[in-house]
């Protein structure tokens, strides 16, 4: 026979088992100057790039990634330079 279990007792957490507000605590906290929020992180960029599926063909990616790390903004340089002399049909 299946009894019906009791409900979990809430336990009391003493105030005073409250971890202290270091100094690090309130650099990660949220800062307002008024009503606005401050924002942190980094700046918003002017013209932020776009993320998108595209398909290669394979000896272009491993051309391009066996120039190692960072080969994704190389393959976006070349792209741009590409369109300084030619246009798309």
């Amino acid at each position: 026979m299946n009894a019906s279990k009791s409900a979990t007792k809430a336990t009391w957490v003493d105030p005073d088992d409250a971890p202290e507000l270091t100094d690090a605590f309130f650099e990660q906290a949220d800062e307002y100057l008024g009503e606005r929020l401050v924002r942190r992180g980094r700046p918003r960029v002017s013209s932020p790039k776009q993320a998108l599926t595209v398909r290669y063909d394979p000896e272009v990616i491993e051309a391009f990634k066996a120039s190692g790390p960072g080969w994704q903004t190389r393959m976006n340089a070349a792209l741009k330079e590409w369109l300084q002399t030619h246009r798309p049909a």
